[in-house]
């Protein structure tokens, strides 16, 4: 990491940020509780280690970094699209909500979970798509240099908008929350193995790029004697490889998932076989 890492010492300790994540997690607990010890607890985990991995990406050194070196700042990208995002899904947010619901709220939930604007929303080619241009689209030049230097464009576009992605993508292909209609196992995995694609590109861009594509993190370079090139080619790196490898362990979920659903299956044709024998 030399040569590529600022010597800073300093804490990004963004109120906005450690504000939202406090009152999320207490509003998450509370509603768990609400719905007595019925709520899993690895449901609970998933939540907090979703906001675990938003702290660790926007708090403390890892945040401060981000504002002076590339690699640090995928880094921040790896962990909310791919660590906080699937977790957050994993938590069952909205089957959280249906059940502190009322009888008119649910009735109200199921509607809007069957609407059309959600059903293009779950659907996978959909997410793809989203995640896709998403990770692409803010990683160019243009839209790169504008939102290193605008703090409210980070606060309360990209950051949003890459949470968004990630949920929107995620949520129909791994974890049990409430969906009108999972795609089929197989449009899983194909989903997550495709996810790769953009990753990668977006990782070889950076690796092999004879230039440094970002004017401020040439200048931040500058300002701390880093070497540009190696923290961009770091970056890439990063991207490319631990993308790969998170990816990996995603689509392992999803195939778990989709043996357990062939289990449960199994044992109810058996059940069901074995009722009609005794009936006969």
């Amino acid at each position: 990491m030399q040569g590529v890492t600022p010597d800073t010492g300093a804490l990004d300790l963004d109120l906005f940020v450690l504000v939202n994540l406090v009152a999320l997690t207490c509003i998450y607990l509370w509603a768990a509780r609400r719905v007595s010890t019925s709520w899993p607890p690895g449901s609970i985990l998933a939540f907090i280690g979703s906001m675990t991995a938003l702290a660790l990406a926007y708090l403390g050194p890892f945040g401060a970094w981000a504002h002076e070196a590339l690699w640090a700042h995928m880094g921040q990208h790896l962990l909310v699209l791919m660590v906080a995002g699937p977790l957050f899904v994993l938590s069952s947010p909205v089957r959280l909500l249906f059940l502190n619901l009322g009888a008119v709220g649910r009735r109200r939930l199921i509607r809007i979970l069957r609407s059309r604007v959600v059903s293009c929303l779950t659907n996978p080619y959909f997410g793809w798509s989203f995640f896709a241009l998403t990770l692409l689209g803010t990683h160019t030049q243009w839209v790169m240099n504008w939102v290193l230097l605008d703090h409210d464009a980070m606060e309360f576009i990209i950051r949003p908008t890459y949470l968004v992605a990630a949920f929107i993508f995620y949520y129909p292909l791994i974890g049990c929350d409430l969906i009108a209609r999972r795609p089929a196992p197989t449009l899983r995995l194909v989903s997550l193995l495709l996810m790769m694609i953009p990753e990668t590109v977006l990782g070889i861009i950076l690796h092999l790029a004879p230039i440094p594509l970002y004017w401020p993190y040439e200048v931040s370079a500058s300002a701390y004697g880093l070497d540009p090139m190696a923290d961009q080619k770091f970056a890439g790196a990063l991207m490319w490889a631990l993308a790969m490898v998170l990816d990996g362990m995603w689509v392992m979920v999803a195939a778990i998932e989709w043996w357990r659903d062939q289990e449960r299956e199994t044992n109810r044709l058996e059940r069901r076989e074995c009722r009609e024998s005794i009936s006969a």
